[in-house]
């Protein structure tokens, strides 16, 4: 029985801030304590001995897997070895990420890979021993007494059966798999080995180099002349891998789109939603209703064109705030201050969740700041026997006090489903996990606008929400829409060249961003710069998962009965127990309809218009 564990990660662009030692490092309160899941390496190791020896135990149900008897004990045996694998993993992982020198985390985490190796190898004769079972057999296992807790699992297998081939077919694509990240390894040296960020030199004469952070920066910055540098000496150095990343980019599509076909799926996009079990309709509207409400978007490129005061709007005028930095300066919110803040702001779903919040704070879920040797990236992560934990790289700004209470949101969602249901449904499917995490998001919003005292502050939030529905949804949906081109083409036989990636890129940010907006040449190479390209039809579950938790928020403010938040803490808790639209329909979003983007897109439409009202009223307008 598998189990997907999803570790997500949300990256942090770390700016160095003013933070006292203590905190830095040295306070307790500010780091975790990993001795809630193994209190000496005596423990440790006790548990890894114990796993390593009852994997042999696995070999002796291959060939006998007809019989539920057999079936339910392989089940227990595996999940037994499963979650205790689970714990030793997330250990050794954490306590390697506090200090990636530590050379005792370091043998931890290789002893953890060799005994999972052994496991997984020692489990990949289950699924295809079940699967080459008669269609009846596993119906009777889905409506077997005994076997009632795998009831979904079977589902699952009886429409994976459709798509099963012969036991010499599966042999065969099971030796060529590794071949299809082959094309994913070449862009990634490509991109990442053999491409050298470039440099230029800042206004004070210093030579910087243009590292993602540095360029990110650099289009923030107020001086128009030195952002279009920037963009322009960004861009221009990835000329010498487009080659390159078109042939490697045409190698993944071909892959993808031939496993699909060998395994009876129209296209690698019927394929990825099978697996996630979404209809095509929700892909199909996502694309045609966010064409619908383009000129929204159109609008807010105007007014960014109005507020700047250029002709038009390019590529390095989009990230530059509209608003002064001293607003963003004056936001700040220290460790206590953010966590007291999430704390009111979440205060809608309930007092039982504000107080699980509160033990996460108080019992150091939460590594909270930088140091040296530490991971620099920020994510939630668990065991279904462990609390969660929570890796940070803080800076005591607003995204950061955000990026709190999004991966606190991913973490509560682990807390609910890991008390509600069995190992076996615990876990989120990547289509509904963001729900969580950004819906959060959208009542620290909501908190912080109203509690705005001035025009500046209500400005500078509104712009942030702007720039995440603009960022997770109109972004990642014009992605999608290049992804659908791309494989459309490789299926029909066409050809992915630099220069036929490069003109339907710039259509496509033509029609994204509209009149206002000048297409700059070097813009053409923005698809290279995107590696979800490997991962086909991903993408577009950001945008989903952004409208879906909108609209759950939507009806939790307007539902005063407590009925829309009920449905919510019940999704939180519903864990993989169904497919992830169903279980979004139980909580009040049916994703298959266009109500729920059309809601996000017209609050959208409203923050637009009410920026435009206060730049009027200062005359900037």
């Amino acid at each position: 029985m598998k189990r997907i564990v999803y570790t997500l990660l949300i990256l942090l662009m770390i700016v160095p801030v003013n933070i006292k030692a203590a905190e830095v490092g040295t306070n307790p309160k500010y780091t975790w304590n990993l001795n809630d899941i193994y209190s000496s390496l005596d423990m440790f190791n006790k548990d890894l001995n114990k796993a390593a020896k009852m994997i042999p135990l696995l070999s002796s149900y291959q060939g006998k897997l007809n019989s539920e008897s057999n079936i339910a004990k392989l089940f227990a045996l595996q999940e037994k070895i499963a979650r205790t694998l689970e714990k030793l993993s997330l250990y050794a992982h954490l306590k390697q990420d506090l200090n990636i020198e530590d050379q005792t985390a370091a043998n931890l985490k290789a002893k953890v890979e060799t005994v999972a190796s052994n496991y997984a190898s020692a489990t990949s004769f289950i699924e295809p021993e079940i699967l080459s079972l008669p269609k009846n057999k596993l119906v009777k296992f889905q409506k077997s007494k005994r076997l009632k807790g795998y009831a979904r699992y079977f589902e699952e297998l009886l429409e994976q059966k459709k798509h099963t081939l012969s036991k010499k077919e599966e042999q065969l694509l099971a030796k060529l798999s590794p071949i299809t990240s082959d094309a994913e390894n070449i862009y990634n040296n490509a991109s990442r080995g053999d491409y050298t960020p470039p440099t230029m030199k800042t206004a004070n004469g210093k030579t910087i180099q243009l590292t993602e952070g540095n360029y990110l920066k650099a289009l923030e910055n107020p001086n128009r002349a030195y952002r279009k540098q920037a963009f322009q000496t960004f861009f221009k150095s990835y000329e010498v891998i487009q080659n390159t990343s078109a042939a490697t980019l045409y190698a993944s599509v071909k892959a993808d789109e031939l496993y699909a076909k060998a395994r009876k799926y129209k296209s690698r996009l019927d394929a990825a939603l099978s697996a996630d079990d979404v209809p095509k309709k929700v892909f199909t509207n996502l694309i045609a209703i966010t064409n619908k409400h383009l000129p929204s978007f159109h609008r807010y490129v105007e007014l960014r064109k109005n507020v700047l005061k250029v002709d038009r709007i390019h590529s390095y005028d989009m990230y530059v705030p509209l608003v002064p930095e001293t607003v963003a300066n004056q936001m700040k919110f220290p460790i206590d201050k953010a966590q007291s803040t999430i704390l009111k702001g979440l205060k809608p779903l309930g007092n039982d969740y504000v107080k699980q919040v509160q033990d996460a704070f108080n019992h150091r879920w939460l590594d909270v700041y930088p140091r040296p040797k530490k991971y620099t990236g920020g994510y939630n992560t668990a065991a279904y026997d462990t609390h969660p934990y929570i890796l940070l790289n803080y800076d005591h700004s607003l995204d950061g006090m955000l990026t709190i209470a999004h991966e606190i949101g991913h973490a509560m969602n682990s807390v609910y489903t890991n008390q509600k249901q069995p190992y076996r449904y615990s876990g989120q499917s990547i289509f509904t996990a963001e729900v969580a995490s950004t819906a959060n998001e959208w009542l620290m919003l909501d908190y912080l606008t109203n509690q705005a005292k001035t025009d500046e502050e209500k400005l500078y939030l509104l712009n942030q929400q702007i720039d995440q529905i603009r960022g997770a949804l109109y972004t990642q949906v014009m992605y999608s829409e290049f992804e659908q081109a791309i494989h459309d083409r490789v299926r029909q036989s066409g050809s992915l060249t630099a220069e036929e990636l490069n003109s339907l890129w710039l259509r496509l940010l033509k029609k994204y961003y509209g009149p206002a907006y000048a297409v700059d040449p070097e813009a053409a190479l923005g698809w290279l710069r995107i590696p979800h390209f490997y991962d086909a039809f991903y993408v577009y579950k950001y945008a989903t998962s952004l409208a879906a938790s909108f609209e759950l928020v939507k009806q939790m403010k307007e539902d005063r009965t407590g009925a829309a938040t009920k449905r919510y803490l019940q999704f939180l808790s519903a864990g993989t127990s169904d497919d992830p639209i169903e279980l979004l329909k139980k909580a009040g979003v049916d994703m298959t309809s266009s109500k729920p983007l059309d809601n996000l897109f017209t609050y959208f439409d409203s923050l637009v218009r009410e920026m435009e009202q206060i730049l009027r009223k200062q005359g900037k307008l």
